[in-house]
């Protein structure tokens, strides 16, 4: 065959592939972060109008929060099980057929929700909420993975799609949750059952897209598929180089079994790739971003924004996000990884300890909490423009095949630990604290702009072993160079 393309370019294909993964892909994670709140209030009430049905009286609001907060964690706790099973499937039945089984767990949570008042049973509402978390659990690692792997080297920027999607799932989340659609009284079943849409979307468009070429070629070792895929996905062509990279890698990972969590932490070969990835991705609830939007809400009614209008500022926090989010993924091919992370690293460190000061000081001052709408606003760009889209692109950068499942694993359970544990600590730090709860995330935010600047090295438009030879250089800086491992060359 005559060579027209030789290295992967942006198609139709590629962007409706990136669409189809993300609907049903990230966008859940981000749908069930913002939507549970808006029917926190009839769902209480379901609660203990069904406990007064069964046994005669009503439950104590105690009981009612405590109900309502095991609702809510539940989610986490189906996450960090479906983090925890990812790695096994994508490897044992491939990324697409992972993908395409998540979306059951969704449907059978979202007809849990649907049932749930007819079967007057809150507890198919907790079952349907642990569902959902394992579907997004899978999701949010499998996603990733998925389109990392899709993606041509010099287009592997096109992973911000993930962050996009969970920014775009938290915005249809404050959408269908406004009273005006289905967060009244009546419709809150079919809020909560919100999810069986975008499943049944994928469902139904997945299977006319191809399984992920490293996979094809790497771990089933079909190059005529692999070929096959990469056409589809990228256009007309031999695409050599990309196949000979990825002959490159597979010829290194020759006899070598697939790795688990443990090695992933143990071998001295992937050590900073490890730290790096934990860093960048295992620990992005530590930016401060969910504790900020924890104070938009005081922030915007204290700035004079009528009560029943702060529903709609906060949409456009999430317009925000998902526009810097794909401002990211325009840029990040050109400007690269690096850059983007340790100078809004930098902005939201400064960010963090302006808001400080004006949440300290909005009572002394009218026009503070305008100040402080404003700086919320400048976090929210450079939440998306930085960590929040860069760190779903390196991950699938820094490993050959056989570390990536583990990787995403490790990955995967940090974020829902992560989530679990600021959920349950942060009303306490911030009675505690105050304002200056932020203190926390600003100095995690300083030591990354340090990190990012001095350590992390760039990827773009470097091939996975190019990446893990630079890494190399780390991992063995003080040992000699023909130290054995599996990821050198």
């Amino acid at each position: 065959m005559n060579s027209q393309v030789h290295t992967g370019q942006l198609t139709l294909n590629l962007i409706l592939l990136c669409l189809v993964l993300g609907i049903g892909g990230t966008f859940q994670y981000g749908l069930h972060i913002s939507l549970i709140n808006s029917p926190a209030e009839h769902i209480q009430k379901f609660i203990n109008n069904t406990w007064q049905h069964r046994y005669g009286s009503p439950l104590h609001p105690d009981k009612i929060t405590l109900f309502w907060t095991f609702i809510v964690s539940v989610f986490s706790i189906g996450g960090l099980l479906g983090s925890l099973i990812v790695g096994y499937l994508s490897v044992r039945f491939g990324r697409k057929k992972t993908q395409l089984f998540n979306n059951v767990f969704a449907l059978l949570g979202a007809a849990l929700m649907m049932l749930s008042p007819v079967a007057k049973s809150f507890e198919m509402i907790i079952a349907g909420r642990f569902l959902y978390g394992v579907n997004a659990g899978v999701s949010l690692n499998l996603h990733t993975m998925y389109i990392g792997e899709c993606a041509p080297k010099r287009l592997r920027g096109i992973s911000v799609t993930v962050s996009l999607f969970i920014a775009l799932g938290k915005l249809m989340g404050f959408v269908v949750g406004l009273r005006e659609f289905l967060g009244s009284e009546t419709l809150w079943p079919y809020l909560m059952a919100f999810s069986a849409v975008p499943a049944l979307i994928q469902l139904l468009t997945l299977p006319f897209f191809p399984e992920s070429p490293r996979y094809l070629l790497i771990d089933k070792g079909n190059k005529k598929d692999c070929l096959k895929a990469m056409q589809q996905l990228w256009g007309t062509g031999d695409h050599v180089v990309e196949i000979d990279d990825m002959l490159a890698e597979k010829n290194t990972l020759e006899g070598k079994p697939m790795k688990s969590i443990r090695d992933l932490l143990m071998e001295r070969c992937v050590h900073w790739q490890m730290i790096s990835i934990v860093l960048t991705s295992g620990a992005i609830q530590l930016t401060g971003i969910n504790a900020v939007y924890f104070y938009a809400y005081d922030v915007f009614r204290n700035a004079g924004i009528p009560t029943p209008q702060i529903p709609f500022v906060s949409l456009g926090i999430g317009v925000t996000e998902a526009l810097t989010t794909v401002l990211c993924g325009f840029v990040i091919d050109r400007l690269g990884r690096k850059p983007l992370l340790w100078i809004n690293y930098g902005v939201i460190t400064v960010t963090l300890s302006f808001l400080t000061a004006t949440l300290s000081l909005q009572d002394l001052y009218s026009w503070m909490p305008y100040f402080s709408s404003a700086l919320i606003f400048i976090f929210t760009l450079s939440f998306g423009l930085g960590p929040g889209g860069v760190c779903c692109v390196i991950p699938t950068e820094m490993f050959v095949q056989s570390y990536r499942p583990a990787a995403y694993a490790l990955i995967g359970i940090l974020n829902w630990i992560g989530l679990f544990v600021l959920a349950v600590s942060f009303p306490f730090m911030e009675a505690a604290l105050g304002a200056f709860c932020f203190v926390f995330f600003i100095i995690f935010c300083i030591c990354m702009a340090v990190f990012s600047f001095l350590i992390l090295p760039e990827t773009k438009n470097r091939s996975i072993l190019e990446i893990v030879e630079s890494f190399n250089q780390m991992n063995f800086k003080h040992q000699k160079r023909n130290a054995v491992c599996s990821t050198r060359l």
